[in-house]
């Protein structure tokens, strides 16, 4: 890659996939330029298990092969990236954060702001985890409430409501050496749900209230954006693979045939079939529809009760105006809108990307979301960027809840 960061890359390191997104500006797009994506690769990652690296060599290769196809594509040499981070082990959490202000005029300074932030960070932990994002939601000032940048404004007690995301140190470090054996070095760490969310999300959307379901094939990440600003991260471990596994134990067949069939046959909508078969290198195989339905059926639903637990915790069970938005791999799934839709009582859609250029007929696909997010999380984050001065830095800002300051404490 250039120095002068004249390209950006987004790479997803996934549980079954590892994909990589090079984007720029289209300076003929406007005043600032258009994202417009100019590369992208993808290789199977076999050393990866429901997000987390345990196997580092296979997933340095997967890495490099990735990187290799968006390199050729794109043209540009890559050498470094903003990653994902993906996992169980990823847990968040609501803190809360309060300072004194002093001063002649007590007026806040972005110093001050960055105090009160670092004061939510105060909390205890076990030593095995450390904090990888930080999310303010929004401030309160002398009893004042929902403020969302008090910079500027004048007062003497300062508060912060925050989400903080932590992760488990080992599979960090595991993931970095990866990341170091296949010579990427990370501009910004960030969950997944929120670069999907940067990827198909409009503004509206985020200030609405919605949910950013992104089912993977080992994983579910899940990201609320209400106000303009997130409100709570989860990743569940679940995904496309559990449907597999159930239907080759259902149909008492083997993996590869139950990924077949669940590729060209599983579905959430009623069907009057009552047989399909798979061809499968030389043998064809024949299964009753009913019992591949029925079995699709019951993981999903279970999928979803997790997903409603969740939205319980912070009181947003049918209350997020802007509704539910399905990517990854898995929402190519017949029929999963509408049964979100009657299982969660929430407007519901498949999500398609906002306001990208260039190639992006080449990943319209709904497992790309993730890595184009991550690109234009690279973008808004990187110094150099004809936004970062104004409104996209401010915006990156906004999207991460931190000041410049404390972005970069937490940049791994």
């Amino acid at each position: 890659m250039q120095n002068n960061q004249q390209y950006f890359v987004g790479l997803d390191v996934g549980t079954s996939m590892v994909r990589a997104v090079v984007g720029m500006f289209d300076q003929a797009a406007g005043e600032h330029g258009k994202p417009s994506i100019i590369g992208h690769g993808q290789a199977d990652n076999s050393g990866m298990r429901k997000g987390a690296a345990v196997h580092v060599d296979e997933v340095a290769e997967a890495i490099g092969k990735a990187l290799q196809d968006a390199e050729r594509i794109s043209g540009q040499r890559i050498s470094q990236a903003t990653v994902n981070i993906n996992g169980s082990h990823v847990v968040g959490f609501n803190s809360k954060g309060v300072i004194a202000i002093s001063g002649a005029n007590r007026e806040i300074t972005p110093d001050d702001r960055w105090r009160v932030e670092e004061a939510a960070t105060v909390v205890s932990m076990p030593p095995n985890r450390e904090i990888v994002q930080f999310f303010a939601k929004n401030y309160a000032l002398d009893g004042q409430q929902n403020i969302k940048d008090p910079v500027g404004m004048q007062g003497i007690r300062l508060e912060v409501d925050a989400h903080i995301v932590t992760a488990a140190t080992p599979n960090l470090r595991n993931l970095d050496a990866a990341l170091t054996k296949a010579q990427v070095a990370v501009n910004n760490h960030t969950v997944s749900s929120l670069a999907a969310a940067e990827a198909v999300l409009s503004r509206q959307q985020k200030e609405a209230g919605t949910l950013v379901m992104d089912i993977g094939a080992g994983t579910t990440n899940l990201i609320v954006i209400e106000d303009g600003e997130v409100q709570h991260v989860s990743v569940l471990p679940v995904g496309g693979i559990n449907i597999t596994n159930d239907l080759a134990i259902g149909l008492k067949t083997d993996l590869d045939i139950a990924e077949a069939v669940k590729l060209q046959h599983a579905s959430l909508k009623p069907d009057s079939k009552q047989s399909v078969s798979v061809k499968v290198g030389n043998f064809t195989h024949s299964f009753d529809y009913e019992m591949i339905s029925m079995i699709t059926e019951a993981r999903v639903e279970e999928l979803l009760e997790y997903v409603a637990k969740e939205l319980h915790k912070i009181k947003r069970a049918g209350k997020l105006p802007g509704g539910v938005v399905i990517v990854g791999g898995s929402a190519k799934l017949p029929g999963l809108a509408d049964f979100t839709r009657d299982k969660l009582q929430l407007p519901a859609r498949i999500g398609k990307l906002q306001d990208v250029g260039g190639l992006v007929d080449t990943v319209e696909d709904t497992s790309w979301c993730t890595p184009v997010g991550l690109m234009l999380l690279d973008m808004l984050l990187a110094p150099s960027n004809p936004v970062s001065s104004s409104k996209g830095g401010r915006y990156a800002e906004q999207m991460f809840g931190l000041a410049d300051s404390l972005l970069k404490r937490f940049k791994r």
